[in-house]
């Protein structure tokens, strides 16, 4: 299944292209966005196809926008946390481009975003942006959860226009690195709720865990379902915010996807080959030394 952003088509006459690549949940998203606020958005929701969707996505958001990929001037990716194959396809795509191209990359969170778009969403539906709290909530697999709590500076942003830039999130307490179990999480989120006011919970963490959440009076599930994945929208405005204001691109060699844990196949392997005979002259991944 795909989804044409509502304003697909309206990049014409625009100076200054960004595309940003969204592959961090099951959803492959691209977003093309001028600097003079035209936007264009391919969404396919659905499945783990980030390999086979990705560059055709591409390909027909800059149809749909009158330009080519050689227009492109700036490159944003998500790069996690969020599923490992999904994250590996988008970053490695985006380098791929951004050093074709020779344009700047900027590698940007999932939960970043996600709060971002809950600043979108805001300005859309009343014209006020949030006062209180915003935790990013993403679905770490195993039973387990990645978050981090944000709040947002206004200095300087979302002064009023569709056009005006995103407000930015910042952390409001240190993001959490670690993977939480939903009891950690409902524990944080309700600490949280207590000292700050009511927290909207954002994320496919949250609809996953939503019956354990929504117990909770502090905690805001309104957005859930709506902002499961990060926007790709939200993701080029962020970016474009970010580069704006001076954020130093990374060069395609040095951006990694933000994994924060190892691979499910790396973790078996790793339980199993304790209980494993070597074969002979067999050397195990944790047996290798690289220098």
């Amino acid at each position: 299944m795909d989804r044409p952003a509502g304003g697909a088509g309206t990049l014409a006459g625009g100076t200054m292209t960004l595309l940003a690549i969204e592959s961090a949940t099951d959803m492959v998203g691209v977003a093309l966005l001028r600097d003079d606020g035209g936007s264009a958005e391919r969404i396919h929701l659905g499945g783990r196809a980030h390999a086979e969707l990705l560059a055709p996505a591409i390909e027909e958001v800059c149809a749909v926008s009158g330009c080519t990929v050689a227009d492109i001037d700036q490159i944003a990716v998500d790069v996690g946390p969020g599923l490992f194959t999904g994250l590996r396809v988008g970053v490695a795509t985006a380098k791929a481009l951004a050093q074709a191209l020779d344009v700047p990359l900027l590698g940007v969170g999932s939960l970043d975003v996600l709060a971002a778009a809950v600043a979108d969403a805001g300005e859309e539906e009343s014209g006020a942006i949030r006062a209180g709290p915003v935790a990013s909530v993403v679905d770490a697999r195993r039973g387990e959860v990645f978050a981090a709590a944000f709040r947002f500076d206004r200095a300087g942003h979302g002064a009023g226009g569709s056009g005006s830039l995103p407000i930015d999130p910042e952390v409001v307490r240190d993001d959490r690195p670690e993977p939480m179990a939903p009891d950690v999480l409902v524990a944080w989120l309700v600490g949280l709720a207590d000292e700050a006011g009511p927290v909207l919970v954002v994320g496919d963490g949250a609809v996953r865990y939503r019956q354990l959440l929504s117990v909770h009076a502090g905690l805001d599930l309104r957005l859930a379902d709506e902002l499961s994945a990060p926007p790709p929208l939200a993701l080029a405005r962020l970016a474009r915010a970010r580069l704006d204001r001076g954020v130093t691109p990374t060069a395609p060699a040095q951006l990694v996807p933000d994994y924060r844990r190892p691979a499910d196949a790396r973790i078996n392997w790793e339980q199993r080959a304790p209980h494993r005979p070597a074969a002979p002259g067999h050397r195990s991944p944790a047996d290798t030394t690289r220098t």
